[in-house]
């Protein structure tokens, strides 16, 4: 596998976007490529790149008998949801656009992928967006669903969240939460875990920032004055570093517990020494734990010119992404997306990724139950820490695991 990601930087040095003819499989990746969301937005597109790349250099994708290539279409949306509503009416008119990977916000999503879903073309959302990305085609009762979501669910990471927290019997607890759809969402997915759990956590003080704000001194103050023993957080941009470099400056030691995005790069570099200690759920930490991870790692840094991701968690689903959605060609023997669409609701063969070999990720769509369209399960997630500005795992029998259950693949073969 290292051989094969190495590889593919001649294909990425020539320039993923290059036209290959009528004989392409046209793939959209879209996120935000600048602005606060950056971060997880780049490090999606270019691990979706290096898997396009891997894919392209060894012949492309094997359908009904001919070997296509990837052919990238890449859009930033700016984490701009009026960008993100046009971008999508755009790729819903190419008539043969395959599919679509991508996105991190939730207000993008809800703009943008009622455009997608009507003319009935894949999306794989990943790295992000929040729970109502899904559930509003749930609360819809749509019928039938083109949008697929590669992510760990908030309905995970808010049980992990709640978990920890009672685990390390923290009685009293207070909700911090951006304003935007994704941290309104996940706000709302940590109230619910907290009663689904027993109500062992008291919420003492619930806090809301919004994007640009860089003090966060009164929110903190009120939460402190609460007597919370744990800060919830649950945003999406760098505005999460002022929030620990205000618990500092206010002398605040109680421990920083959210999503997933206190890994991204402009948390951890923005907050310095302050971000040490904080935990958040993560599908993928930057750890040579298996083979599959330490070639893939290498490759990423060789490829980019970095010595750190800045988001491996957006840059391992933005790779496992293409592969799941490679794999869905092949089994079509089609670039139609609709077929394509099928194919994903029922995988044969399991899609040996970064991240975990994917067993049936999906299946059909049933419009009571938006899991159906979700790919990651809890067992595809840890809890991860900040340590000396990298993510490290949180629990030392995670990292065991992974590389033990990989052990058990090589054993089996």
């Amino acid at each position: 596998m290292k051989k094969t990601l190495i590889g593919s930087m001649l294909v990425l040095m020539l320039g993923s976007g290059t036209a290959w003819a009528a004989d392409t499989i046209k793939i959209a990746i879209t996120g935000p490529f600048s602005g606060g969301s950056a971060p997880m937005g780049v490090s999606m597109r270019d691990g979706a790149k290096l898997a396009i790349g891997s894919i392209n250099a060894a012949g492309g994708v094997d359908v009904g008998g001919k070997k296509m290539k990837l052919e990238i279409i890449e859009r930033d949306d700016e984490a701009k949801n009026e960008r993100g509503a046009l971008i999508a009416q755009e790729l819903a008119a190419m008539s043969d656009l395959s599919g679509v990977i991508g996105t991190v916000n939730t207000g993008v999503v809800l703009a943008g992928d009622k455009h997608l879903q009507e003319k009935g073309i894949v999306k794989i959302i990943t790295p992000a967006a929040g729970s109502a990305s899904m559930t509003q085609w749930r609360d819809a009762k749509a019928k039938d669903l083109s949008i697929f979501r590669f992510a760990a669910h908030d309905g995970i990471q808010a049980a992990m969240v709640v978990e920890e927290a009672i685990n390390r019997k923290f009685t009293k607890v207070a909700i911090i939460h951006d304003s935007t759809n994704y941290g309104v969402s996940g706000r709302n997915d940590l109230v619910d875990q907290i009663a689904k759990q027993g109500n062992k956590l008291e919420v003492v003080a619930t806090e809301k920032f919004n994007i640009g704000d860089k003090d966060m001194t009164a929110q903190l103050l009120h939460a402190k004055s609460a007597g919370a023993q744990a800060i919830l957080i649950w945003g999406i941009g760098p505005e999460l570093a002022a929030v620990a470099n205000g618990m500092a400056k206010n002398g605040m030691k109680e421990p920083l517990i959210g999503g997933w995005t206190l890994s991204m790069a402009n948390y951890i570099d923005n907050a310095g020494k302050n971000a040490d200690g904080t935990l958040m759920p993560q599908t993928f930490i930057e750890e040579a734990v298996t083979p599959k991870s330490k070639a893939f790692i290498d490759a990423y840094h060789k490829v980019y010119g970095v010595t750190r991701i800045p988001s491996p968690v957006s840059a391992a689903q933005g790779y496992d992404a293409v592969l799941i959605f490679a794999a869905a060609v092949k089994q079509a023997g089609s670039t139609d997306s609709k077929k394509i669409k099928e194919a994903l609701e029922d995988l044969k063969d399991p899609v040996q990724g970064v991240i975990a070999t994917w067993n049936k990720p999906f299946s059909k769509w049933d419009p009571a139950d938006e899991s159906t369209h979700e790919a990651f399960r809890r067992e595809q997630t840890v809890m991860g820490m900040v340590k000396d500005g990298r993510v490290v795992f949180a629990n030392e029998a995670d990292r065991a695991r992974l590389a033990k259950a990989e052990g058990g693949k090589k054993k089996a073969k």
